[in-house]
């Protein structure tokens, strides 16, 4: 697996944007959102029962990473299509503020080691990465356990303090100062 200080790997693919007729779909790089943070997170598999919570926690947090200069893109090995009808069908999902990235070929879960090997799906990882497509954070769940989009805006703002940060640090808090 691909771990912090390495070069988030190319891709492009397209995504679930959005639920508007005609501009639905979109294709997206490695080489978007420039000068911005990224967020990425992955599920195994779309119409399941942990990955909408998650998907719909993030979504409700969007602003708070949007603030930080952050965007958030998820993905699953699911087509652009079984996103969309997901989506459409689920309550939570319907008004999601970020692309839902297709990787259907599996070749960005495999570039990032992510592909769960008895499953053959996406792992439940989290890379944030900065504007320069440098991984700085990485952390990946059990299948059957979902992640916490609070922990990982924590993160995130322990990152882009650049300086030493505590455990259990927030924003707006003490960094620690060494003596030397």
């Amino acid at each position: 697996m691909l771990g912090v200080g390495q070069k988030f790997p190319p891709f492009s693919m397209q995504a679930t944007v959005s639920l508007e007729k005609g501009k639905t779909f979109r294709t997206i790089t490695e080489e978007d959102y420039p000068d911005k943070w990224k967020v990425y997170f992955f599920w195994p598999k779309d119409f399941t029962f942990v990955c909408p919570t998650e998907i719909a926690a993030f979504g409700k947090m969007n602003k708070d990473f949007s603030d930080r200069d952050a965007q958030i893109l998820g993905g699953s090995t699911d087509s652009e299509f079984v996103h969309l009808a997901w989506r459409q069908s689920h309550p939570d999902l319907k008004e999601l503020p970020f692309p839902m990235l297709a990787d259907i070929k599996r070749e960005l879960c495999a570039a990032l080691g992510i592909l769960d090997p008895q499953e053959g799906v996406a792992q439940r990882a989290t890379f944030v990465v900065d504007p320069h497509n440098l991984i700085r954070f990485v952390a990946v769940n059990d299948l059957s356990v979902g992640r916490n989009p609070q922990e990982v805006l924590r993160v995130l703002d322990a990152l882009q303090t650049d300086e030493l940060c505590p455990c259990n640090w927030h924003k707006g808090e003490d960094v620690l100062k060494p003596v030397v």
